[in-house]
């Protein structure tokens, strides 16, 4: 039998608070369980975890393959130094960016499956970060908007994204970021909506990185993401996390865009990543 584990569904159409399991200690039971509920739920917070960089790529590698094992979203060099919010370099571009509405790895060949995000060390003002149901943005829209969204997709580039917050990310110069996205190779077309394959439910995919919807003007397309992003990002669809260290979250990447929000720079913020892999056939982008 699995571990029982408490459920305390969020204020919001999606996510839930998990308590009564400590992740370095699950069987194989209990992570089943834990699947149903993240399919159910998309958005698994599990406060108080304090996972090591190996309990966290071991936690994250029972969902999936990973994309990547770790990386750090932070503002503290690896001297120990904070990063100058005046200064404004590369990987500064970098977090800013991530401060629009977005889901991950939508611009490479394979959109991933899901992430497990955690707090080591977190800022007293801000830092928050937010996530967004695209399941319940869908079935909200009216039926025109469906109707006109069926057939249509969308490019996506980290490049686009970046470029609209500042970043000329296509610099080679020495010591400029030019990190895990920002490759040269094809620009994925991916459908406005998709069918999620293990759920069954339809999920609207836009966010920062999607542009040029092909037969639209640039403009109108422009203004046309733009409008289905500010509907989606509204009360009841959203959720703002306040991370206290030790919190772990584990979200669906293929029905969830999130979003990173400003914080006092002045403070040392260490978040790691451990990115969750796509299936090959549900998530490649359609060109």
């Amino acid at each position: 039998m699995p571990t029982s584990f408490a459920v305390q569904p969020l204020d919001a159409t999606f996510g839930a608070v998990i308590t009564g399991v400590k992740l370095t200690a699950i069987d194989d039971a209990t992570s089943a369980e834990l699947h149903k509920t993240w399919l159910k739920y998309a958005l698994l917070v599990f406060p108080g975890q304090h996972l090591k960089h190996d309990e966290q790529i071991a936690f994250a590698k029972r969902f999936g393959p990973l994309e990547f094992e770790m990386a750090a979203l932070s503002n503290v060099k690896a001297d120990g130094t904070l990063r100058l919010e005046k200064d404004n370099d590369d990987r500064m571009k970098v977090l800013k960016g991530n401060m629009g509405w977005h889901m991950d790895s939508t611009y490479m060949p394979v959109q991933a499956k899901g992430a497990v995000f955690s707090a080591e060390e977190v800022p007293t003002i801000g830092g928050h970060t937010g996530f967004c149901d695209m399941r319940a943005a869908y079935d909200a829209l009216d039926e025109a908007t469906r109707a006109r969204i069926e057939n249509l997709s969308a490019y996506h580039s980290l490049h686009y994204s970046q470029a609209k917050a500042g970043h000329d990310s296509k610099k080679k110069a020495d010591g400029e970021y030019n990190g895990y996205g920002f490759h040269d190779g094809p620009v994925p077309l991916r459908p406005l909506v998709k069918t999620h394959p293990e759920t069954g439910r339809k999920t609207l995919v836009i966010g920062r990185h999607a542009h040029n919807i092909p037969g639209m003007a640039k403009d109108e397309s422009e203004r046309f993401l733009q409008e289905l992003a500010d509907f989606a990002t509204r009360k009841p669809r959203i959720y703002h996390h306040d991370w206290r260290p030790g919190d772990a979250v584990l979200w669906d990447n293929r029905c969830l865009m999130h979003q990173a929000t400003p914080w006092d720079y002045t403070q040392r913020r260490i978040m790691w990543h451990s990115r969750i892999a796509g299936d090959p056939v549900s998530e490649a982008a359609i060109n």
